[in-house]
């Protein structure tokens, strides 16, 4: 499963947060966001989890938790949406 978490703490690393969900199972992947042009993370990022269950759970507990002072957002990720052609 695919899971959003938003908020995140502009100093919180990968590790960070894969620490912080293998408290609930098995984390496949973690993925903080970057801006293309500067580089600089976007304050929030996904991570995978390839069991439902456990990655159901680790959102009920964490959405609302607190990481380094603020409170994150974290729900099941929604299908990327397909992009316009810029122009």
């Amino acid at each position: 499963m695919n899971i959003f978490v938003g908020n995140i703490a502009f100093t919180s690393t990968v590790e960070d947060i894969r620490l912080l969900f293998e408290q609930f199972g098995v984390v496949e992947n973690v993925n903080l966001i970057t801006d293309r042009e500067t580089g600089r993370f976007r304050g929030f990022g996904f991570v995978e989890m390839p069991n439902s269950d456990e990655a159901q759970t680790a959102i009920a507990e964490l959405h609302g938790s607190e990481l380094a002072g603020r409170s994150l957002t974290v729900n099941e990720a929604r299908p990327r949406e397909p992009r316009r052609p810029r122009f």
